[in-house]
């Protein structure tokens, strides 16, 4: 019933719903959104939408509003009420009130010829034939057409805005999530040790490379150009191949051209480069120079993974 009733919404946008994201896009001032009860909630969820994704929201309880918090409407914003009926007692209180202050009014409402759809300037009509609710009571229906709509106000916003996931980022800086837009290799390889040989290593110095280093690779350097890689499966393979390793160097079991990525490049970047070459260590480089080594545990403990 729920989905039906959002599909059905599409039919019902008209030039209102693009009048009015103009109006928010070209407002100087923030969004103000308010409800009362279920309409409340959604209400909140909106402004949290819309702040995460650069337009300015505020959320204001349509009952505190007639009690004081009226004055946290400021000259050049934009309120936006929500109300499945258009017609409750707080709703017809308030509406007067913001109209007096000349803001402008955007109403999402089922109820298009309601107290609030008469009053507003511009209507997003969220009607629905009937709640999910058995006893077509409880706001189910209602609720979803009322966040469906919020979030289609806030993507056209974005996309108005050029939104990229650069600024998503900047909104959302703690988490996995603003890691994986914000967080470096540099930021990760910088605090690992750096563990490198020359061609000429003996595989004994290599051996001890490893393991103080802890990363389970060494790179092989010249000049501090990178050359070659060494991994613990190399030594076990070369293990399995001779009895005597004790003429070997780090050229004679190096791999050549390894898999490495720039300092600057994104940590996600280093996963979807891990994950499509099956390896778990990835050599970094910075301004052609070897930098150090960033290694799937890494991603993992910083919760990109």
């Amino acid at each position: 019933m729920e989905s039906k009733a959002i599909l059905n919404l599409s039919n019902l946008v008209n030039d209102d719903f693009a009048n009015a994201v103009e109006l928010i896009y070209q407002s100087k001032g923030r969004v103000i959104i308010t409800g009362i009860g279920k309409s409340a909630i959604i209400a909140s969820k909106i402004v949290a939408t819309l702040n995460s994704t650069g337009t300015p929201s505020v959320f204001m309880h349509a009952a505190d509003a007639i009690h004081g918090d009226l004055g946290l409407i400021l000259e050049d914003d934009v309120v936006i009420c929500i109300s499945k009926s258009g017609n409750t007692p707080e709703i017809k209180v308030l509406i007067p009130l913001i109209k007096r202050s000349k803001n402008r009014l955007i109403a999402i409402t089922g109820n298009t010829e309601s107290f609030l759809g008469q009053h507003a300037d511009y209507i997003l009509n969220a009607f629905v034939e009937k709640e999910a609710c058995p006893n077509n009571l409880a706001p189910t229906t209602s609720t979803t057409a009322q966040l469906v709509i919020g979030d289609a106000l806030a993507v056209c916003l974005l996309e108005l805005r050029g939104f990229s996931s650069n600024d998503f980022a900047k909104y959302h800086p703690g988490g996995a999530l603003g890691k994986k837009l914000y967080l470096r290799v540099l930021d990760i390889s910088s605090v690992n040790q750096k563990p490198k040989v020359v061609a000429s290593t003996s595989i004994k110095e290599v051996i001890i490379e490893i393991t103080e280093k802890m990363l389970g690779v060494t790179a092989v350097v010249e000049n501090n150009k990178i050359i070659g890689i060494i991994t613990d499966g190399d030594l076990r393979r070369m293990l399995t191949k001779v009895d005597d390793f004790s003429k070997l160097t780090a050229k004679d079991i190096m791999g050549s051209n390894p898999k490495r990525i720039n300092a600057e490049a994104m940590a996600i970047d280093a996963l979807e480069l891990m994950e499509a070459n099956g390896i778990s260590q990835l050599l970094v480089e910075e301004n052609g120079n070897y930098a150090g080594v960033v290694h799937l545990h890494d991603l993992i403990k910083e919760g990109i993974i």
